[in-house]
């Protein structure tokens, strides 16, 4: 397994992690929205060891709607969701072709489904990786390579935690509640929840799903009515 990070510091906490859990991987510094990088790892990755899986997980957020996003922010938003995503396919490809197929898994995102509230980037790179992931996973076919993304609801990350302690200082837990209720289920969903619906998806038992967008998102989409 390898891990890719911009953060060097990020990549070696998980390849300890999953050290401990009795695992195998390898740290890579690699910054997605820069293609020749990508190229040169994936090429060298590839001839190393061929590889048929690739999860893309790398993104940034950013909250804001059409008139209070800055063209700077903009761009930063689509140069790692959209083209980070693209140029990690795109540097994929050539070896699970060469090696009779493999699995992709996008990281998508409920906004791209669901009208958010100031979310107006954000969702545009998350409707772009939907589109993205069918596009590819109709034009592989012939190549056995499955290409699947994964639409979570809010997920309870370090990112939750910074986001409630700069906007609602004092008040994080109260918050925490509020949003948690926002879905459902009334709860937000676990990173190894979202977790295991990748690994299902990169296994030989999805070996009949491709091109679908799959919500994890405690009947957000769905059950609010």
């Amino acid at each position: 397994m390898h891990v890719l990070d911009v953060a060097e510091d990020a990549t070696r906490s998980v390849v300890q992690e999953i050290g401990r859990e009795g695992g195998k991987a390898a740290a890579h510094r690699c910054d997605v929205s820069e293609q020749s990088s990508v190229e040169e790892l994936f090429q060298k990755l590839g001839s190393d060891e061929p590889f048929q899986i690739l999860v893309n997980n790398a993104g940034v957020s950013h909250i804001g709607r059409l008139e209070t996003t800055s063209e700077a922010e903009f761009d930063r938003i689509f140069s790692v969701n959209v083209k980070g995503i693209y140029n990690c396919m795109r540097a994929a490809v050539e070896t699970m072709k060469a090696n009779g197929g493999g699995a992709i898994v996008n990281m998508a995102s409920i906004a791209a489904s669901a009208g958010l509230a100031d979310r107006f980037a954000y969702s545009m790179s998350k409707g772009a990786v939907v589109a993205m992931t069918l596009s590819v996973a109709r034009d592989y076919l012939p190549y056995k390579i499955r290409c699947n993304c994964i639409s979570p609801a809010r997920i309870h990350t370090a990112f939750v935690d910074g986001y409630l302690k700069k906007n609602y200082p004092g008040r994080e837990e109260e918050m925490f509640q509020v949003l948690s209720q926002a879905q459902p289920m009334g709860r937000m969903g676990q990173p190894e929840e979202v977790a295991a619906l990748a690994l299902y998806l990169c296994s030989d038992e999805a070996g009949f799903l491709t091109g679908v967008d799959y919500p994890i998102d405690g009947g957000f989409l769905n059950l609010h009515g």
